[in-house]
C-alpha cells in the first residue's frame, strides 16, 4: 500500500501541521496513513461535509474512498490483508479524517472497532486453545468480508439504559439455538442503522440470573429475517452518522457470526479500557479544524471569501493564542493517551485515560467556542464549516459508552478508592 502524494501550499500561506505534531516522531507506517487521511480528508471529504450535514444522509462516497484505499482495514491483521495499525497509528489517522469530516471519522470508528476489539485486543485476553482457534476461524470470516469484499460494520451500544455505560446487562437477548442464537431487543442511536452491511451489537447470553459476565458479541446481517430500522433522524450535529433506532425480533443469528468467544467481552472491559475511548479522536480533529478555519480566515486566506487580513488587531490574537494553548493541551493528552493503550493498564494509565477522554471531548467544543466569537458573524453562515464543527463538537460529550460525566464520575471514585475500598455506614 502507498502513499498517495501531497502537494504542498503556496509559499506564505498557513500551513496546518499535522494532527501528531511532529511527523519526525511518527513511524513510517503512521506516516504513510497519515497522508492517505490528510489527502482524502482534503480532496473529498471536506468538499461533502456541508451536504452531508444539511441533508443529514449518510457518507456513502467517502466510505467508497475510504474502501479504495483499503483503510476499512486499518486494525486488520496484516496476515489478513490489512494494515495491521495498533492503537496509537489508529487514533492518529482517526483524528486526520475528524478534522476533514467528523460524522466520517466517528462512523469509521464504528466500523474500525469491530476490527480492533476482534484483533490485537483480542490478541491480549486470556483464552483457551480451543477458545483461540475458534476465535481464529471466526475472525478469518469476516477480515475477508472487509478486506476482500469491503464490508462495513458497526457496534451500536446504547439500549436507553445503564448497560452502555457498563452498570447493567445488556438488554438486547440471545438465546442458544441450533446452530446460533435467536436475537431479540433494540439498540438507539445506532450510527450507521441502514448504511452498515454488519451490525455488531452487544447483547446478554439469554440464561437465568444472566450478569455483564454474559455479555456476547454478535454480528447481524442488515438483512436478516427480523431486523428493521425505525426512527426518524434530524439531530443538532452528527448529522451524518444516521444513528436510527434498531429493532431485532427473533433473528436468527448463525454462530459464525459471533465476533469473540462468549463471556470475553467482559474480560475484555476490565483489561484493555482504552476500547472505550476511540470516540475522542475525531474531536481531537475537530479541535484542529477549528483552530485552521481561525487561522485562515483571518489572514484572509479561507477559499471563497474575500482575501480581507484581520489578524492584526489585538483581540484576535489573544484569542487565537488561548486557542492554541488549549489545542497544544489537548494534543498532548491525546498523543500521551494513545502511546499509553495496552492491555492490564496500570491504575496511573486508567486514571490518565478518563482524562484525556474528557479533555478532548470538552476541549473541541471550547476551542470551537472560542472560534465563532472570534470569527464573528461569517461563522454563522453554513456555506462556511466553523458552525458545524460548534455543533458537531458539543455532541462529543453525549456519548457513550463514556459521557464526559460518567468519566468525571469514575475518575473522581477512582482517585480517592483503591479496588475493594468502601466507607464504613456512618453511626447516627
Amino acid at each position: 500500500m502507498s502513499a498517495l502524494p501531497v502537494s504542498s501550499p503556496p509559499a506564505g500561506r498557513y500551513t496546518p501541521p499535522s494532527i501528531a505534531g511532529d511527523y519526525s516522531a511518527l513511524t513510517p507506517k503512521q506516516t504513510e496513513l497519515l497522508t492517505i487521511a490528510s489527502r482524502l480528508g482534503r480532496e473529498k471529504f471536506a468538499p461533502r461535509a456541508q451536504q452531508i450535514d444539511r441533508d443529514a444522509v449518510f457518507p456513502f462516497e467517502n466510505y467508497a474512498d475510504l474502501r479504495e484505499a483499503g483503510l476499512l482495514g486499518i486494525c486488520v491483521p496484516e496476515a489478513h490483508g490489512g494494515w495491521g495499525a495498533d492503537f496509537a497509528t489508529y487514533v492518529m489517522t482517526a483524528a486526520e479524517i475528524g478534522r476533514h469530516c467528523g460524522a466520517t471519522a466517528l462512523t469509521l470508528n464504528m466500523h474500525v472497532s469491530s476490527t480492533m476489539w476482534t484483533g490485537f485486543i483480542a490478541d491480549d485476553l486470556d483464552m483457551t486453545a480451543e477458545q483461540r482457534a475458534n476465535h481464529e476461524a471466526h475472525r478469518k470470516v469476516h477480515y475477508r468480508r472487509v478486506v476482500g469484499e469491503g464490508k462495513i460494520y458497526s457496534q451500536p451500544f446504547s439500549e436507553g439504559g445503564a448497560a452502555a455505560a457498563g452498570k447493567a446487562p445488556f438488554g438486547t437477548l440471545a438465546k442458544k439455538v441450533e446452530g446460533g442464537y435467536l436475537v431479540n431487543g433494540k439498540k438507539i442511536f445506532a450510527s450507521l442503522a441502514g448504511a452498515a452491511d454488519y451490525y455488531g451489537i452487544l447483547c446478554t447470553l439469554d440464561k437465568p440470573g444472566a450478569t455483564q459476565r454474559d455479555s456476547l458479541y454478535l454480528a447481524v446481517d442488515k438483512n436478516g429475517e427480523g431486523v428493521s430500522v425505525t426512527g426518524d433522524w434530524d439531530p443538532l450535529g452528527m448529522r451524518g452518522t444516521v444513528s436510527r433506532t434498531l429493532i431485532f425480533k427473533d433473528v436468527f443469528v448463525p454462530e459464525i457470526e459471533r465476533l469473540i468467544p462468549e463471556g470475553l467481552y467482559a474480560q475484555a472491559a476490565l483489561r484493555w479500557p482504552h476500547m472505550f475511548a476511540t470516540l475522542s479522536p475525531t474531536y481531537m480533529g475537530i479541535a484542529q479544524a477549528a483552530y485552521d478555519f481561525t487561522v485562515q480566515y483571518l489572514r484572509g486566506e479561507v477559499p471563497g471569501t474575500p482575501p480581507v487580513k484581520r489578524r492584526m488587531y489585538p483581540t484576535k490574537q489573544i484569542a487565537v493564542a488561548e486557542m492554541k494553548v488549549r489545542l497544544e493541551q489537548t494534543r498532548a493528552i491525546f498523543l500521551q493517551n494513545a502511546r499509553a493503550a495496552r492491555v492490564d493498564p496500570s491504575k496511573e494509565i486508567r486514571l490518565g485515560l478518563y482524562a484525556a477522554h474528557y479533555t478532548i471531548m470538552e476541549n473541541a467544543n471550547e476551542i470551537c467556542r472560542i472560534a465563532v466569537r472570534t470569527c464573528g458573524g461569517q461563522s454563522m453562515l453554513k456555506t462556511l464549516p466553523l458552525e458545524r464543527m460548534y455543533r458537531d463538537s458539543r455532541c462529543g460529550s453525549l456519548m457513550l459508552p463514556w459521557t464526559a460525566e460518567l468519566c468525571i464520575d469514575r475518575l473522581g471514585r477512582e482517585c480517592l478508592y483503591e479496588p475493594g475500598e468502601q466507607d464504613e455506614q456512618a453511626v447516627l
